[in-house]
């Protein structure tokens, strides 16, 4: 087995290491839209050590658009309540993926979630003016 795929194998056992805490935290539904279907574990930050901070419960479709699937104003809606989440994988990983999209409430939701100031300042330039 190469080196790389041996530090792939340890990778993935530290995430699923977190899996249960993930989903208790997650109450079981995707931590972006409160989905339920096809629920796994999203790496937020794959290169830095796995921990609750850098790992999200989401669903399928929300894997799908963190992997860069467009979508419309109308599903990136459902996400924007988890800007306002205390942990970074949840509430900057879904920033990410809506200052993408060019809609008018996105840069409102993004100044007056919790985040940090600078996080914020990061997540704004990114959108199209």
């Amino acid at each position: 087995m190469s080196k790389g795929r041996q530090g792939n194998k340890k990778r993935l056992e530290a995430i699923g290491s977190f899996a249960k805490s993930i989903g208790r935290r997650a109450r079981i539904a995707c931590e972006w839209c409160e989905g339920k279907e096809d629920l796994q574990v999203w790496d937020f930050q794959p290169d830095i050590q796995p921990n609750m901070d850098t790992l999200a419960m989401l669903c399928r479709n929300c894997r799908e658009l963190a992997r860069g699937k467009k979508a419309g104003p109308g599903e990136l809606w459902s996400i924007r309540n988890a800007l306002w989440s205390n942990i970074p994988a949840v509430a900057v990983g879904a920033g990410e993926i809506l200052v993408k999209c060019n809609e008018p409430w996105v840069r409102g939701a993004i100044d007056q979630s919790f985040m940090d100031d600078s996080i914020k300042t990061q997540l704004l330039d990114k959108i199209r003016n």
